[in-house]
């Protein structure tokens, strides 16, 4: 490395951009260390939440201040990488809470269990902010390593396993796919930069082989057709508090990089984009309409979800005319996505407490009347995914559409649209079980301490809220997003 490149590194801005990395990794070291010192599960999590809270804290720092491109040229940490980090914590945060109280057979590998969520925020920073190849694929595994292990952290339950080794074994594939794309790039371009990739163009056949391979990858981790049938059996058998990081942050984290390589697609890919999302919002709804499952059911939904926001990148390669509206677009819908899907994963975590089987429609019948509190949370977070007025998700909705008319891509904005409306048949479903149909006769539950419950109800009401306040007062996020 040259000593301009030694002199970058400790660069007084270059440290500004990546301070909220650095705090959450100097935090998963004190959290390792803590777990050898102390058995006191308040200490651990006084570290979690210590760590967190900093790592927000210049997050939003950057938010006012940012610092731009660093590292000469690897990675950046503008307005837009900032709004996406406080999306990426903050999913992280209700994740952990959830998890707190979850894990009751399982509390002696507590340590393990956050040291690993906690280092899922920086690979998804690193994919947010990268304008690099490899900066994105070192984020890529970042991200993804923990999650095999925590998606099959419950080792004393087989669904759990399964769940691990299928994320694992089609995840390995899906980096295999990324570093062969970056390495016919980097033969027909000499670069990896996205910087110089942006100036240069991408043109020769080789070079579109190799963009076709990353869009492959980046497609798998954010489950759109045809790279989503994994989804389902990977959350239903993952761990609710680590399903929520998976359908929250790592869907945002993957959009975050596609968007911010989009120029590599050439603007004929379009339409083969927007069918691409109209199939996977077809199949996701349409999956969705016959389970019986309601974990299941979110996760084919998440797909349903991932297949909307896709057009966005249709519309910004479409043309659309208004300069930074498909970002804009796509950040709103996963600022109001990341707190209802956590939201509603989160519950069915607090449900699965009291069993696994009380995540079945057949045992939400009648919620309303057993915890009248959850059954209300629930039905907002179902109105918002389903794009009901009043809600974070029905302004989401709208601006992806918009952005879709907006690149004259009327046609494929209808049938989203309609789409979305069939969407609503297994989100009723959920509400109707729980207000309109009888309670199950001999429904035994597990009665869990309030103090347990502490942590998931703060989640839920903080959920709660930010989705409200996106659908009722939205003017402050889209302020942000103008400046």
């Amino acid at each position: 490395m040259s000593a301009p490149d030694l002199a970058s590194l400790y660069d007084a801005t270059a440290l500004w951009a990546v301070s909220p990395l650095i705090a959450l990794a100097c935090g998963v070291l004190a959290l390792l260390v803590a777990g050898v010192l102390t058995p006191a599960r308040w200490a651990r999590g006084a570290v979690v939440a210590t760590t967190l809270a900093l790592a927000f804290v210049l997050q939003a720092g950057l938010l006012s201040d940012p610092a731009g491109t660093v590292l000469d040229g690897t990675y950046t940490a503008d307005r837009t990488a900032a709004l996406w980090g406080l999306l990426f914590l903050a999913g992280t945060a209700v994740a952990w809470l959830y998890s707190l109280g979850y894990y009751g057979e399982d509390r002696p590998y507590k340590v393990e269990h956050d040291a690993m969520l906690l280092a899922t925020p920086i690979g998804m920073m690193l994919m947010a902010g990268a304008q690099d190849l490899l900066i994105f694929f070192v984020g890529l595994e970042l991200l993804s390593v923990p999650l095999y292990a925590l998606c099959a952290f419950r080792r004393n339950r087989a669904r759990s396993v399964e769940s691990g080794l299928k994320y694992f074994l089609l995840g390995a594939f899906s980096a295999a796919f990324f570093l062969y794309g970056a390495s016919l790039i980097y033969t027909a371009t000499g670069t990896i930069s996205l910087i110089e990739l942006r100036a240069s163009g991408i043109g020769s056949p080789l070079a579109l082989t190799g963009v076709a391979l990353l869009v492959a990858s980046v497609f798998f981790k954010i489950s759109v057709f045809p790279f989503h049938l994994w989804v389902p059996d990977v959350y239903e058998g993952a761990p609710t508090p680590v399903t929520v990081l998976m359908a929250t942050g790592t869907k945002a984290a993957a959009f975050a990089f596609l968007l911010n390589a989009t120029f590599l697609l050439p603007a004929s890919a379009a339409m083969t984009i927007a069918l691409v999302a109209i199939v996977t919002m077809a199949l996701g709804n349409l999956g969705a309409l016959v389970q019986e499952d309601v974990k299941r059911m979110l996760a084919y939904s998440g797909i349903a979800h991932a297949g909307t926001v896709l057009l966005v990148v249709a519309g910004a390669l479409a043309g659309d005319p208004q300069p930074g509206g498909a970002r804009d677009a796509a950040l709103y819908y996963m600022a109001a996505y990341v707190p209802t899907a956590a939201g509603a994963f989160g519950l069915l975590a607090l449900l699965e407490r009291e069993g696994e089987h009380f995540t079945s429609l057949e045992n939400l019948r009648g919620l309303a009347r057993r915890r009248p509190c959850v059954a209300a949370a629930l039905t907002l977070f179902m109105l918002s995914l389903g794009g009901i007025p009043l809600t974070g998700g029905f302004l989401g909705k709208y601006l992806v559409f918009y952005t879709a008319v907006r690149a004259e891509l009327v046609g494929i904005a209808v049938v989203g649209v309609l789409l979305s409306v069939v969407a609503l048949g297994y989100y009723l479903r959920v509400v109707v079980a729980m207000y309109m149909q009888p309670e199950p006769e001999g429904l035994a539950r597990a009665h869990t301490g309030p103090l347990e419950e502490v942590p998931a109800t703060f989640a839920t009401a903080a959920c709660a809220a930010f989705v409200l306040l996106l659908g009722v007062l939205p003017g402050w996020f889209l302020q942000q997003l103008g400046g």
